[in-house]
């Protein structure tokens, strides 16, 4: 099993809590980071937006990551919510083998 991070960005940090937690216990995610005040600048619409972001950075599995993707689809308060996977390809062994024990495919 490889370990994956997962960029995710919210509107509040009450939504990325709520989210976080509920991710926690479907135990999809090992831990999750919530990191506020980020500016965001992107296209949407055909515009450039701007809007103040929270960041989620979760720790998990790479073969949960669908089921990831779609617990935040579900639960995301956008129409297209930002869920970015990045391969963890080295660091501490024991942190990424606790990834692996505490993570579980739900069911």
């Amino acid at each position: 099993m490889g370990a994956v991070s997962i960029h995710i960005t919210f509107p509040s940090r009450d939504e990325a809590l709520a989210v976080g937690r509920r991710l926690l216990e479907d135990r999809l995610v090992a831990c999750v980071n919530i990191i506020g005040d980020a500016q965001s600048l992107y296209w949407w619409n055909d515009q450039i937006e701007e809007s103040a972001e929270v960041v989620m950075l979760a720790k998990t599995r790479d073969d949960l990551v669908p089921d990831l993707v779609g617990r935040v689809r579900a639960l995301h308060s956008y129409a297209c919510p930002c869920v970015v996977a990045t391969p963890i390809v080295g660091g501490n062994s024991a942190y990424i083998d606790w990834i692996d024990r505490e993570t579980r495919r739900p069911g």
